[in-house]
């Protein structure tokens, strides 16, 4: 990526918060210099959509965790 101006340090560590790589970030200020803003709400609801996948994997793993802890609890003990 070129230099980052000071006024773009906000942006970029949005964007890094985000969890947008660099060439994520990359392409990104690329579209902006560009004033391509249709194209930066694209790539930005496709980290979005990355981030709501992850999320819902790892649901699913904290279920599996959840059931087996439940069934640990309620299973009778043997002597």
């Amino acid at each position: 990526m070129n230099e980052v101006q000071p006024t773009d340090l906000p942006l970029l560590r949005n964007l890094e918060d985000a969890g947008c790589d660099a060439e994520t970030v990359e392409k990104y200020f690329q579209l902006r210099q560009a004033g391509k803003i249709r194209d930066q709400q694209r790539l930005l609801s496709k980290q979005r959509r990355l981030l709501l996948e992850a999320l819902h994997a790892n649901q699913r793993k904290i279920d599996n965790l959840d059931y087996l802890l439940y069934t640990l609890k309620t299973t009778p003990r043997s002597s």
